[in-house]
């Protein structure tokens, strides 16, 4: 469970505390500005598909959770010329606990619906409506707006009666993150076993490699800032190996939000074959290869047509 109110950071300035502070403001900022590009590029400048619609919603919650990082360290660097830090620390919890829940829910729900695009083909065809994944997401926000406010302001604002509702909406916001991991790794392990196993093996796409690639960045840096404040929320907060964990998993986590845009970015560029020099391609094709749902064909070192590729990923 993701509890905001664990990470206002009200400890003064020391040694730990620079140590990753400026890493995680800078790549935190790094982020911000990747994250912006690339929601930019799916929002105006893409033609939009199931899955782009799953990834615009999951780099928006990225973009969300690394201005946490950012105000809390212009906070912590005593920035205090900033009036509006005060209002913005108010709310800011809920923001980051909402899109923490929001990213982790649709990158479930893409890995979810590959597999079931890979198991039940023909069902899938059959039963996918165009809006289904823009349904979906708005779904998974409302549910994390919900479960945080429903969380938050009890627990924050009302009277030491409550800690009965607390701990109850505290184990359900845990459970609902068990249930996200389960699916996110089985349908992970079931695409990875279809791609590389079997007698009836799926082509490996570019697709496939960038969910693969996310699902293990956010598996090493982005699952420890749930564990983490799991134990904060049942274990004495003051303990100094705790402080020095949630900062910690606060620079991964910030590590983990700004990671997509760069797989998007290796994805994307990497050429398979291609021995004669080419001119570089845009980030807004660049950002279309890495979402490529089609083998490429190796035959004389070439890949499908640069049409055909934009007509299949525009499908």
């Amino acid at each position: 469970m993701v509890n905001g109110s664990n990470w206002t950071f009200r400890q003064p300035f020391n040694f730990w505390t620079s140590i990753l502070g400026l890493p995680t403001l800078i790549i935190a900022l790094i982020g911000l500005v990747g994250n912006a590009v690339v929601l930019w590029l799916l929002g105006f400048r893409m033609h939009r598909n199931a899955f782009s619609v799953y990834v615009l919603n999951l780099v928006g919650a990225d973009f969300l959770f690394l201005c946490f990082p950012i105000i809390v360290s212009l906070k912590k660097l005593n920035f205090t010329f900033l009036s509006f830090l005060p209002f913005i620390l108010k709310y800011l919890p809920i923001v980051m606990t909402c899109s923490y829940l929001t990213g982790l829910s649709v990158l479930s729900a893409i890995s979810a619906e590959r597999c079931l695009s890979i198991l039940c083909s023909i069902w899938y065809g059959c039963h996918h409506p165009i809006h289904t994944s823009a349904v979906i997401c708005a779904i998974l926000w409302a549910l994390s707006l919900l479960l945080r406010i429903l969380d938050f302001y009890p627990c924050s604002f009302l009277s030491i009666n409550f800690n009965y509702w607390c701990q109850t909406f505290s184990f359900i916001t845990a459970a609902w993150l068990i249930i996200l991991f389960m699916v996110l790794s089985i349908s992970s392990l079931t695409l990875l076993i279809k791609v590389i196993c079997g007698s009836r093996r799926v082509p490996l796409t570019r697709l496939y490699v960038t969910i693969g690639l996310t699902v293990l960045v956010f598996l090493f840096c982005g699952l420890p800032i749930g564990i983490i404040s799991f134990l904060l929320s049942w274990i004495h907060k003051n303990d100094k190996s705790l402080r020095f964990s949630k900062r910690t998993a606060l620079f991964l986590s910030s590590i983990n939000s700004s990671a997509n845009p760069i797989i998007y970015l290796f994805v994307g560029s990497c050429r398979r074959g291609q021995h004669r020099r080419q001119q570089r391609p845009s980030l807004k094709l660049v950002l279309e290869k890495a979402f490529q749902d089609i083998p490429e064909v190796e035959k004389s070192g070439e890949s499908l047509p640069q049409e055909t590729m934009e007509s299949l990923t525009s499908s």
